[in-house]
């Protein structure tokens, strides 16, 4: 009997974190990769190459990091501070902080700002461009319903999704009170939200194998349009087996996306036609993170135990590159009957 060759999960990073992984992000102009962990460092990737460029160690756990340009980035801290990391000088600056860890952190080129959202149940703005020194770079802090979660931006919109279900969308040229207060139509905690590539809504998952696709236009046409559907669970001996949903990515060219979740899997979705388009083998372990690179010819997927099922022996934490394939990520066209 011949043996099946097992399908390449991609290409794995050498120099991995040493520890759980938190975020990974691609840059918006090269293939370099930013990636933080428990482990309580920062590191960039080339991840063409194949090398590790740099590594910032901070005072605790980094538990989200983003790019300002290529040279430069930001992270959030365990230690409830947020910094500007300088790539090339390999230096860094305390931007500010919050009253407890910060849990995410994005940069808007719309606005020229820094948004981070902690679990001290408040969103923060900071100008980057100021002199460094709390008073000179925080714009405004915004108290939100609950702890934050997860943060997603598109264009001057802005959606924070706290604990409780809560979530809240903001023009962020207007931060006075959000645009809409929602709640999340999944019944349990949200692990991820990101906003569609077209700007016209976001994507939200949950600990129990769910994802809702949401529109922001309140009018009755686009809220028929909007559904949930379950993923990331295996039925085993007649019961269902649910997983949380970690991750969501979108294509930048396509606008399909890509899920994650506690099972290893990373599934494909067409938002639009409700379909999932690929299913890639089973990574060693939980999927705690997932990015395109900006052409979508790369998927940089996180493969870290989450803690899901409290401490127990799991595979070490890495990071696997693939290259993208058309046919995974690309709608089909509809079949008229």
């Amino acid at each position: 009997m011949t043996a099946v060759p097992q399908p390449v999960p991609g290409r794995e990073l050498s120099n991995p974190p040493s520890d759980g992984i938190s975020n990974l992000r691609f840059s918006n102009h090269s293939d370099h990769l930013l990636v933080s962990s428990w482990d309580k460092s920062v590191r960039l990737y080339d991840a063409s190459a194949n090398v590790l460029r740099g590594e910032f160690m901070h005072g605790g756990p980094v538990l989200d990091c983003c790019f300002h340009d290529d040279s430069s980035g930001f992270s959030a801290g365990a230690d409830n501070t947020v910094r500007r990391l300088v790539f090339n000088q390999s230096k860094e600056d305390i931007l500010g902080r919050h009253d407890a860890p910060v849990r995410c952190v994005e940069y808007s080129y719309a606005a020229g700002q820094l948004i981070t959202g902690s679990w001290d149940k408040t969103l923060k703005c900071w100008d980057p461009r100021g002199a460094s020194g709390q008073e000179r770079t925080l714009v405004g802090t915004y108290p939100q319903p609950e702890r934050v979660y997860s943060l997603s931006l598109v264009g001057n919109r802005l959606v924070v999704a706290t604990a409780g279900r809560h979530v809240n969308v903001y023009d962020l040229r207007n931060m006075s009170q959000p645009e809409q207060r929602r709640e999340s139509s999944l019944k349990y905690q949200t692990r991820c939200v990101r906003c569609y590539p077209n700007g016209t809504g976001y994507a939200l998952s949950s600990v129990e194998g769910r994802v809702a696709m949401e529109f922001f236009d309140l009018s009755e046409t686009s809220q028929v349009k909007k559904y949930a559907f379950k993923c990331h669970r295996k039925s085993e001996a007649g019961r269902d087996i649910v997983y949380p949903v970690n991750a969501i990515a979108f294509h930048p060219v396509y606008g399909t996306f890509a899920t994650g979740g506690c099972d290893g899997f990373v599934n494909v979705w067409d938002g639009n036609n409700k379909k999932r388009l690929y299913q890639y083998s089973k990574y060693p372990t939980s999927i705690a993170a997932l990015s395109f690179s900006r052409d979508g010819r790369l998927l940089a997927v996180a493969s870290s135990y989450t803690y899901e099922e409290g401490e127990k022996p799991h595979e070490p934490d890495a990071i696997f590159v693939r290259g993208v394939n058309e046919i995974e990520v690309k709608p089909k066209p509809k079949v008229l009957p």
